[in-house]
């Protein structure tokens, strides 16, 4: 199925969509927070935080498989090892190995969970995993609760240790470097501000520069990705779009979903040029028929370079 009229241009013409009546939904999941996206390659993996569930979608063949965990899974990312992922778990990480589901605990475990969870999480390009905490808005049963600003935190977990990096946030998400590695780019979902950090690789310490985009009435910032060309592909929950950003902070393309809740989206398919892109069906006050179902678009850009993680710690 493909939707039509889902995108506006600003400032430039070749703004990096090939097609953009080639919006398509690649799976159908339902998801109720569908979320944690990465491309291994050959396939997709995503969550669906508030059923503990994870995802496998191969595109070439259009099957679909998924597992079941005991807490909310809340991020994903590529270790050295080929066949073994790195989980993050509401409460601590672990080691996967989809083929015959194995798994095996890392040893980072958050020490305030229940109270906090993990949330929005990625390979950093030294190898280190960095993952965000926020109050947790996940009940036991998973249904969803109310979110407290202001309790969460950013950190970097590497074989060395840990190091919290930033602190006093309200929902981690947007989790990306910037091509040459020298920016960090995070949003505060309830501050609806994506912000670029200065950073230098091996060390575990950031650097506020400045507001990329502050404020823009499309939704809230959630999970984001790059591509080749520096931009960043934002997420809105509660818009119904994806942002195309220029490194400079001028938004470059909108992309419009007939759903509300759009939640990350990675770079995957043939030469790196298909956009996928997660949606929740959580409660929007508004039955919405494809809502939770995971997207594809064809772009003309292609996405950078996704980093994985050291897989022993």
């Amino acid at each position: 199925m493909a939707f039509a009229d889902i995108s506006e241009t600003h400032g430039r013409d070749n703004s990096g969509c090939r097609d953009m009546t080639n919006l398509r939904i690649q799976v159908p999941a339902g998801d109720f927070c569908g979320e944690g996206l990465i491309w291994t390659g050959s396939d997709l993996f995503w969550t669906d935080i508030n059923r503990f569930l994870i995802h496998r979608h191969d595109p070439a063949g259009v099957s679909m498989d998924s597992w079941q965990f005991e807490e909310p899974v809340v991020a994903l990312a590529q270790t050295e090892d080929p066949d073994e992922l790195l989980v993050a778990l509401g409460s601590k990480l672990i080691f996967w190995r989809p083929r015959h589901d194995e798994r095996r605990d890392h040893g980072f475990c958050l020490q305030d969970y229940p109270r906090l969870r993990l949330n929005d999480g990625r390979a950093a390009p030294d190898g280190s995993f960095w993952v965000g905490s926020m109050f947790n808005n996940v009940q036991p049963d998973g249904q969803p609760g109310e979110v407290q600003a202001g309790q969460g935190a950013l950190y970097a977990i590497r074989p060395g240790g840990v190091t919290k990096l930033l602190d006093g946030i309200g929902i981690p998400n947007t989790l990306c470097w910037s091509v040459d590695r020298t920016r960090f780019y995070f949003a505060d979902t309830l501050s609806n501000d994506l912000a670029c950090y200065a950073w230098d690789q091996g060390d575990y310490k950031l650097s506020r520069q400045h507001v990329l985009l502050a404020g823009d009435p499309r939704g809230l910032p959630d999970g984001s990705t790059i591509d080749e060309e520096g931009y960043i592909w934002n997420c809105r929950f509660g818009g119904g779009s994806v942002l195309r950003v220029s490194p400079e902070g001028a938004v470059d393309r909108v992309v419009k979903l007939p759903v509300s809740n759009v939640t990350t989206c990675a770079f995957g398919g043939d030469g790196n040029r298909t956009l996928f892109i997660t949606t929740a069906a959580a409660p929007q006050g508004s039955f919405e028929r494809h809502a939770g179902s995971l997207f594809a678009l064809d772009t003309e850009v292609a996405g950078a370079a996704e980093y994985r993680v050291i897989a022993r710690p």
